[in-house]
């Protein structure tokens, strides 16, 4: 991409990362159990059963990976926070050292002229609170808004853009609903309960962030297309976006849940709702943060297993290496879309998350990772489309900037831009690297 988009001069230009999977260092300085620290040591639910343990060791490595991210001449720099590094116990007393990493953090990244987003919450609940009911339990909603204002005060004088949540779909629906992710808990809609308490934790931790710039939350969504014209494939499609988009978009921009009735679900999901819970829920947000990896396509289900929809493939198209659908005018479709649902209450938007796994290999010290490039050039020149089509969009983080523990893949999937060594933690930068820090100068005039 030689030409310069049309996108603001102040457009942010960033990668994200989330702790667990990059961090490593899962037992030193104080850091309590997390969830996935469980999960990970259960047999036979982690691919060739990987862990955590080291991940891209950037607890030690910080300032390296920092530097990669200077080459790159980012602006923005999205990361999550262990909340069992800062609260082993997910509640009680504060670990200083636990705090001290992430100062040492902002300042390294600060120094670089990258502003830090850090994200309250990528799925790794302390352990402790788990035993108690994890996000079932009403309660964690008001331990993660102490957590919040714990990292308010250690954080809140250098850090002006904070995220509280991420993809609370992807958390309520795969660790809570199907048992596919930590904590692993297999409740179908009885998980429910676990997606309103994270949404009112977001709201209730958002009062507590009231000195930022810029209060965000970050979820998963997805464009859904009906398989054919059927009115019960369009029942189906309809269904699958209450469930991916709405449900987590709805309540915390228009102040109430969608239409569950096709999960035999009550609007108060089964009493999880108390009054007050939508007001401190949709407290208007700065921003609004997408991530977005690919489209969907919703048939009618032809077996009965509880969902009133079923996946139909996405052909003709090209897949990453773990086999998603590659479709670019999808991001575009989806901030369009997501406009004209939302109108004037749908504030300024971030890509937060958005990249492509690719099969790389190290070749005489290089990576020619082409796939990489082609994807993130079609999605960026839609998201500048987006943007002519009067969307609000402010910034761009790509995932991500190492490859890293990819949740029940292992290290089998490679997202980075950099290649990791996962046995020496040798870092090589691939094609796309290179690419992007020729687009962002590009861009940055």
């Amino acid at each position: 991409m030689t030409t310069r988009l049309k996108l603001p001069s102040s457009f942010v230009w960033g990668v994200s990362s989330a702790a667990f999977q990059v961090e490593g260092a899962t037992g030193e300085d104080g850091r309590g159990a997390s969830v996935w620290d469980t999960f990970t040591a259960r047999p036979g639910v982690i691919r060739d059963g990987h862990t955590a343990e080291a991940a891209c060791d950037h607890y030690h490595r910080y300032a390296e990976d920092v530097a990669l991210m200077a080459g790159l001449g980012l602006t923005g720099y999205r990361f999550s926070i262990a909340w069992s590094r800062i609260q082993p116990d997910g509640h009680g007393p504060v670990n200083p050292k636990g705090v001290a990493f992430y100062d040492r953090l902002v300042d390294a990244l600060l120094e670089h002229g990258i502003a830090p987003t850090p994200t309250l919450f990528h799925w790794d609940l302390p352990q402790a609170l788990e035993d108690e009911g994890g996000w079932l339990n009403r309660d964690t909603a008001e331990r993660f808004a102490d957590y919040a204002e714990i990292m308010a005060d250690a954080l809140g004088d250098r850090v002006r853009r904070w995220i509280t949540l991420n993809e609370p779909f992807v958390h309520t629906v795969w660790g809570y609903g199907t048992g596919q992710h930590a904590p692993g808990r297999a409740l179908m809609f009885d998980c429910l309960p676990a997606a309103h308490h994270q949404l009112l934790g977001h709201g209730l931790a958002a009062a507590r962030l009231t000195d930022a710039d810029e209060v965000l939350l970050a979820n998963n969504c997805t464009p859904v297309h009906a398989a054919t014209e059927s009115p019960e494939d369009r029942a189906a499609a309809d269904a699958y976006d209450t469930l991916h988009n709405r449900l987590f978009l709805d309540p915390v921009l228009l102040g109430r849940y969608p239409d569950l009735s096709a999960y035999g679900v009550p609007d108060d999901l089964g009493g999880a709702v108390r009054p007050g819970d939508l007001e401190i829920i949709s407290t208007p947000l700065s921003a609004l943060g997408i991530n977005y990896y690919n489209p969907s396509r919703m048939a009618a289900p032809t077996a009965d297993l509880g969902l009133p929809f079923e996946e139909a493939p996405i052909d003709g198209v090209p897949k990453t290496a773990f086999g998603w659908p590659v479709v670019p005018d999808g991001l575009r479709e989806l901030l369009v879309q997501l406009r004209q649902r939302y109108g004037t209450k749908l504030p300024p938007v971030y890509i937060t998350e958005n990249g492509c796994s690719v099969a790389d290999e190290v070749v005489d010290g290089r990576v020619d990772d082409a796939d990489r490039i082609t994807y993130l050039d079609g999605h960026i020149r839609a998201i500048a489309d987006a943007v002519g089509q009067g969307v609000d969009v402010r910034g761009y983080f790509t995932w991500t900037l190492t490859d890293n523990f990819e949740w029940a893949e292992g290290y089998h999937q490679r997202f980075g831009l950099v290649h990791v060594d996962h046995a020496t933690q040798v870092r090589t930068p691939k094609a796309s690297y290179a690419w992007y820090r020729d687009l962002i100068a590009t861009q940055r005039g």
